[in-house]
């Protein structure tokens, strides 16, 4: 944050969107910093960012690039705002670590929800759970939002650690590929490769496997589980 207010980073090679959506963003309160290429995003970025808005497409450094610098250090929420349409694009941008993917043009609207979503996913902690809950060898920590195994953090993005804990929060119950959208997105699916991605960075980075999971349970043709 940044003087009280929530810190969005805007990356757009275009000076007209990058103008539009900081005026937008900053109509709504927010702390709105923008950058013109991949290279000055990796110079401005810092612990103080909420949100990271990416354009694909910029010059030195794609956005995809950029993705995955920052998820080396730190696992802030990053949308893709991007002309790519197509699954095989989300899917890339699902793997370096994205948490959402909005396709041009877009709605101001939209754009406006989805950043209220992943802000209020990443900044609110549900005090009614459990502070902690046991998966086998794992920890989460529903308080911290964190996931631990032997006092060691397993760095996740915020959707694939609000998959897990909706999981693990409801064990033994099978959530389709829907039903796990709506839960997390709070919105009717839009597509089942999200989810299906984050499945698979959630099952590496727990070092589990899809042939046999120890934690991430396949129900064939119905969804996924936690015992």
């Amino acid at each position: 944050m940044k003087d009280g207010k929530n810190y969005i980073l805007v990356a757009d090679d275009d000076h007209q969107i990058r103008e539009i959506t900081r005026l937008l963003l900053t109509a709504e309160g927010y702390f709105v910093t923008t950058c013109e290429d991949g290279k000055q995003v990796l110079d401005t970025m810092d612990e103080t960012v909420d949100l990271y808005l990416l354009d694909v497409n910029m010059p030195h450094m794609t956005g995809i690039e950029v993705a995955e610098h920052i998820r080396k250090q730190s696992q802030t929420p990053i949308i893709f705002l991007t002309a790519y349409s197509s699954e095989s694009d989300k899917v890339i941008g699902f793997s370096v670590g994205a948490d959402d993917y909005i396709v041009k043009p877009f709605s101001n609207v939209e754009l406006i929800m989805r950043i209220r979503a992943i802000l209020r996913r990443s900044q609110v902690i549900d005090v009614s759970k459990h502070n902690q809950i046991m998966i086998c060898d794992l920890i989460l920590d529903t308080d911290k939002q964190l996931v631990l195994r032997n006092e060691q953090i397993i760095n996740l993005t915020y959707t694939e650690y609000k998959i897990l804990e909706l999981l693990a929060t409801n064990k033994k119950k099978i959530f389709s590929l829907e039903h796990i959208y709506q839960n997390i997105w709070n919105e009717q699916a839009i597509g089942n490769d999200a989810i299906m991605v984050h499945i698979k960075n959630l099952r590496k980075k727990l070092g589990d496997s899809s042939k046999n999971p120890l934690y991430i349970k396949t129900a064939w043709g119905k969804g996924y589980y936690i015992d």
